[in-house]
């Protein structure tokens, strides 16, 4: 990727080639001829010189602009995920509870529970320590969004209340969370996918030190790695919990437990 600096020591915005159209992922600040770039996704951060001539005071101008440029950026961040919060939570109120004859619910075979509904999309309301924070949206073809500048890191779907001596599981997707909630009647938190199992799972460890965490993983079994399984693993290490995630047939295509119940297997931790 190629650009050309403005040496003005303000932070420029550019995509990540690897990312989505307008991801806005990497950043830029350049001063007096000595460039500080990185990217949000990773955290990486690296000093470029011209020709590989090395200025030390003007690299440390350089840095403290970028680090400027990157407190600016999470407050802005910030501002965003409080503003999207405040839409939400504004608007739950009034949206009507979900229809059991939803497409996507009848799908995936299960009620609609918690779920609200607009228009023809699902609702799914996403909390972070306990506040409304963000909605998952899913239409009819069980397309998926997420409210654009809302938090997500961390944030998950409850279904179910915690209860003494009672263990919560925290999974991937809400159909997963239904169907878990149906067969063991345990309390769960839907985490969305599989990078956002270690936020949740940490945050729920943080509030609940005494609480058994099951993490309920996708199993990924056709895909290189697992990821499911790996981001499962991880999760449950980090907090002192188990992983579990459920076994298919030979040749079958599914990877959570929702799918494992539509083919008629055991849902069993």
């Amino acid at each position: 990727m190629r650009v050309t600096p403005a040496q003005d020591g303000q932070i420029h915005r550019h995509d990540h080639p690897d990312g989505k159209r307008g991801n806005k992922r990497v950043w830029l600040v350049c001063r007096h001829n000595v460039a500080v770039w990185g990217d949000w996704g990773t955290g990486e951060q690296n000093t470029v010189f011209p020709d590989g001539q090395q200025d030390p005071e003007a690299a440390r101008q350089a840095r403290q602009e970028a680090e400027r440029a990157s407190r600016e950026r999470q407050a802005e961040v910030e501002r965003e995920r409080a503003h999207v919060a405040r839409q939400c939570r504004h608007e739950w109120p009034g949206l009507p509870a979900a229809d059991p004859a939803h497409p996507y619910l009848v799908k995936k075979g299960i009620p609609p529970l918690a779920l609200r509904q607009d228009g023809g999309k699902l609702i799914v309301p996403l909390y972070h320590e306990l506040i409304l924070a963000n909605f998952q949206t899913i239409g009819p073809d069980g397309s998926k969004r997420f409210r654009t500048g809302g938090r997500k890191k961390g944030a998950y779907y409850p279904v179910g209340g915690l209860r003494p001596g009672v263990p919560l599981l925290v999974c991937e997707g809400v159909a997963t969370g239904h169907t878990l909630h149906q067969a063991t009647g345990y309390p769960v938190a839907c985490a969305m996918d599989a990078g956002n199992l270690l936020p949740v799972a940490r945050s729920l460890r943080a509030r609940h030190p005494d609480l058994a965490i099951i993490v309920a993983a996708d199993n990924d079994h056709r895909t290189d790695g697992n990821p499911g399984i790996t981001a499962g693993r991880a999760a449950a290490s980090a907090v002192g919990g188990r992983c579990v995630w459920p076994e298919f047939p030979q040749g079958a295509e599914g990877t959570d437990w929702n799918d494992l119940a539509a083919i008629g297997g055991e849902v069993s931790l």
